[in-house]
């Protein structure tokens, strides 16, 4: 009919329709994303590199990247129009992460987590979109936390053996624990324990009886699943430390039976009394050849146990000749010192209330702004006294698990000294993961030393020598010295000091 539309037919139809949708929503664009095919394993407490790609290449500056876990929304991080959208990240992610995007021209970026955590280990989605086209690739991070070296001691006697413990943290994922001894052959632990702590990593407690004297000495060995990374420590078994047998249980395990027999021969007929005299004679004899053998065994013993108090004893007198060179044993460097009377309250200390003696300059206008008083106010240990006297003294501190902390003593010198320098501080300090030694008055440092411990102390003896001038801190978790004030004259009175906190020093008079 004239006038009447033509109909394209249908196979150039959709050609045509392809076109006026691309004329409308612009360029349209087809792509895939890829990653890594294995699992990207790092190390607890350093920075992961998630990579992703597109296929083929081509920009992604104008396209919304995204990556998220288990849910698009909060997510683990998300880039759109040049810049990070940080209203909708995850908490735990805030401050952690960052894209890197220096090839995002080519379709190249990925997500940096700074300070990896164990529970950031598991899946990430890459998701990228543009317009109505979206397509992602899931990427795996695995955490390894290699733990601390293990702690082992022995326990006692237990059993006709000796029980011994190892303990560990700082793990993940969960560890393997191992008993072997010397030649490498497994042995059955007695006990086992693995606990998470506040950060999710496995704390392991595990215990063994060992009743075999030849053993010698054991090895408790822990490993990383993932990387087959081990930690072990060996402990020696000395035989003489095996609990021995009773003398008295021998010779009632050997008098026992002949007083059956005696018994039951009294019982028999008379006719067999001669035959009863000539058996109880032979055991009478028996009996007494066991005597004189139990006799020599006791004596044996006894001997042997002489003979080990005899060693201590001379290891102790030698350590006693020269003890003040040999910064070892701390519990027996307490027999040469007396118990300082001090207290500790575990409250935390007042921080309005004043050092009796500023007050009273403050009272006649004698007062220096330049004294830090406070450090002295934050002080929770006492001492029964003014001050100590002349002596040796030692006292321990509980330190446990605390973030930062500072102990040691100060010195309170006489009104004639220098009004600037009138308390002077010997302390030890922690603070996160460090440790140092600082010596000053008003915060004008004169010695500090940063300390590299191998064990975390969870309590901290302090021997304190003003004969000599000497001031030792000891680790009593593992009976290490572990730094010590000498060759330094005390002019003044002497009080213990401890703070659950480190020392306010101004940054403009650090060393």
């Amino acid at each position: 009919m004239k006038g009447s539309p033509t109909i394209p037919p249908a196979g150039r139809l959709l050609p045509l329709l392809l076109l006026v949708f691309a004329g409308v929503s612009g360029e349209a664009s087809w792509f895939s994303v890829k990653g890594p095919a294995e699992p990207i394993t790092v190390l607890l407490g350093t920075d992961a590199t998630l990579p992703c790609q597109l296929s083929p290449k081509q920009s992604a500056a104008h396209m919304h990247i995204r990556w998220y876990r288990a849910q698009l929304t909060p997510a683990v991080l998300v880039f759109h129009n040049g810049q990070v959208q940080g209203e909708v990240q995850m908490p735990e992610y805030e401050g952690r992460t960052q894209m890197l995007g220096h090839d995002i021209d080519t379709g190249s970026v990925a997500l940096q987590i700074q300070q990896v955590q164990a529970s950031d280990e598991g899946l990430y989605h890459c998701q990228f979109s543009d317009g109505f086209t979206s397509q992602e690739v899931s990427i795996e991070l695995q955490v390894v936390g290699l733990g601390s070296a293990p702690l082992v001691h022995m326990t006692g006697p237990e059993n006709n053996g000796i029980r011994v413990l190892c303990s560990s943290s700082g793990w993940f994922p969960k560890p393997r624990v191992q008993w072997r001894d010397t030649i490498g052959d497994t042995l059955l632990s007695s006990s086992e324990s693995q606990t998470l702590d506040r950060d999710g990593l496995f704390h392991i407690e595990t215990s063994l009886l060992v009743t075999d004297r030849a053993v010698g000495n054991v090895i408790c060995s822990i490993q990383n699943p993932i990387w087959d990374q081990e930690k072990s420590k060996a402990i020696l078994l000395p035989e003489p430390f095996f609990p021995t047998t009773s003398p008295w249980k021998v010779a009632l395990a050997c008098s026992l039976p002949i007083l059956l027999v005696i018994f039951a021969g009294t019982s028999l007929a008379t006719w067999k009394e001669h035959q009863v005299k000539r058996r109880e004679e032979k055991k009478l004899s028996k009996e007494l050849e066991e005597m004189l053998q139990m006799k020599k065994e006791t004596k044996s013993a006894v001997k042997d146990r002489d003979d080990l108090q005899t060693d201590l004893d001379r290891r102790k007198a030698l350590y006693k000749e020269d003890w003040k060179m040999a910064l070892l044993y701390p519990d027996w460097r307490k027999e040469l010192f007396q118990p300082a009377p001090v207290m500790i309250d575990h409250e935390m200390p007042d921080q309005n209330k004043s050092d009796p003696k500023t007050e009273e300059n403050r009272g006649e206008g004698t007062a220096d702004p330049s004294i830090d008083n406070s450090q002295v106010d934050d002080n929770i240990i006492t001492l029964s006294q003014e001050g100590f006297m002349l002596g040796r003294y030692y006292w321990e501190v509980d330190v446990e698990d605390t973030e930062e902390w500072t102990l040691g003593v100060y010195e309170l010198y006489t009104e004639d000294a220098s009004p600037t320098e009138s308390k002077k501080f010997r302390v030890l300090e922690k603070k996160g993961d460090g440790y140092r030694a600082l010596a000053f008055c008003s915060q004008n440092i004169s010695l500090e030393e940063p300390l590299q411990l191998e064990t975390r102390p969870l309590k901290i003896a302090i021997f304190l020598d003003q004969e000599d001038n000497d001031l030792s801190f000891y680790n009593m978790t593992d009976e290490t010295h572990i730094f010590s004030f000498d060759q330094t004259t005390f002019l003044g009175s002497l009080y213990p000091y401890f703070k659950r906190n480190s020392m306010a020093l101004s940054p403009t008079e650090q060393p």
